[in-house]
């Protein structure tokens, strides 16, 4: 039977692929205000006098005010608008980027990182809901080149941090940042003035009063931690044993290209597991190995390690918010229960930074970290035997099946 839907008109194609260019744009800059940092923790603190705990706080505070907008995504949609608020969102990342040329000092790192937290939030909260509205049909695609897009950035920011330092310092290349941000925010107002913004309705509540949503929530921020952890300080960890700021930058931009690769392989063999626990026992173990290589001989074992931690990162997330999602079946529930656990898990992952930080005040070494972080992937073990094939949120009033 012939498609009774009109064709594409060249200027709809033409608004679709702008639009799409916005939004990989935008996911490039949600990453290097986070990833900059750890290549040129040393210099940093060498200038401001900057703890390693107050070190911890550059990646701790903006995670931790990710986790609060995700629990506050209905409330930001009905108050400023989608569009509006990611418009919003990439001017305070552009701006907090910006000012960290003047306010450089250890007060002036940790304000602007908090700005800049709060407008990576704003975009995080917001972003997907438009993706889902004004592309249905597309959505998985589009997310897939989104949080691709978000990784690259990581990538590219931690790569060149060191060799753009060496030539313009560090505090003009941590500014750099806030020119992607403002050609990205440009873009996207002129992709998407054509889009009506909308304001989101009530929507369903979040489900505090379950069990099983308070369990992926704690499962996605251990397993989060892992990433925040390494992104704040496995360069630093490699500088203390010798290798220069340069090299360790490399280091986790080699990572942050393998959890791209990861992610992407997951998305396409996730439909061929029902039973999600065959995936996390073996994505968690990758994770529980790299780390094994980081404590016992983290020169001699780095390229091993960069792979099994890249791989196991890489997967876990995509893969804990999917089997979330396998526990609601209403498009309602899902966004309630997602920005729970998304909204909870990252306040749990902000933690492990600053965690390393005074582990390392205290003991000038972060193997410990790595031993609490081991840990953690062990409990992440026992929970991950606990999602069987088939479990549902129930009602609001009613338990986990």
């Amino acid at each position: 039977m012939p498609s009774t839907r009109p064709a594409a008109s060249p200027s709809s194609s033409v608004s679709s692929a702008l639009l799409v260019a916005a939004i990989i744009l935008l996911g490039l800059n949600l990453r290097p205000i986070l990833a900059a940092i750890g290549p040129l923790l040393d210099s940093i603190q060498a200038s401001t006098g900057l703890s390693n705990a107050d070190a911890g706080l550059l990646t701790t505070v903006p995670v931790f005010a990710m986790g609060l907008c995700a629990l506050a995504g209905a409330q930001l949609q009905r108050r400023l608008g989608v569009a509006r608020g990611i418009s919003l969102g990439i001017a305070i990342i552009a701006a907090a980027c910006a000012l960290r040329w003047p306010l450089h000092g250890s007060g002036g790192l940790i304000a602007t990182a908090a700005l800049g937290g709060l407008g990576i939030a704003l975009v995080q909260a917001l972003l997907p809901a438009f993706i889902k509205r004004h592309f249905p049909e597309r959505a998985g695609q589009l997310m897939g080149f989104y949080t691709t897009g978000i990784m690259g950035g990581a990538a590219i920011a931690a790569a060149s941090a060191s060799p753009l330092a060496q030539s313009l310092g560090w505090q003009a290349l941590l500014a750099l940042w806030a020119l992607p941000a403002v050609g990205a925010g440009l873009l996207w107002r002129r992709a998407s003035a054509a889009r009506v913004d909308v304001s989101g309705g009530t929507g369903a509540s979040l489900p505090v009063g379950s069990g099983r949503a308070w369990l992926l929530m704690v499962f996605f921020g251990i397993g989060t931690g892992a990433y925040t952890l390494v992104l704040a300080w496995l360069p630093p960890f490699y500088t203390e044993l010798g290798w220069s700021a340069a090299d360790s930058g490399l280091l986790l931009g080699g990572l942050t290209l393998v959890e791209v690769l990861a992610g992407l392989v997951i998305s396409s063999v996730i439909h061929r597991f029902p039973d999600r626990r065959i995936l996390l026992l073996s994505v968690l173990l990758s994770v529980l190995a790299g780390l094994a290589c980081l404590i016992v001989a983290p020169a001699q074992l780095a390229l091993p390690a960069v792979i099994l931690l890249g791989c196991g990162i890489g997967a876990l997330f995509p893969l804990s918010l999917i089997v979330s999602m396998d526990h609601v079946r209403d498009p309602a529930g899902a966004g309630a229960l997602l920005g729970f656990v998304q909204g909870g898990g990252y306040i749990i992952a902000s933690s492990m930074p600053f965690i390393a930080g005074l582990i390392r005040e205290h003991s000038s070494s972060l193997a410990q970290a790595w031993m609490v972080m081991a840990g953690g992937v062990i409990v992440l073990l026992l929970i991950a035997v606990r999602f069987a094939p088939g479990a549902r949120l129930a009602s609001p009033a009613a338990k986990i099946a």
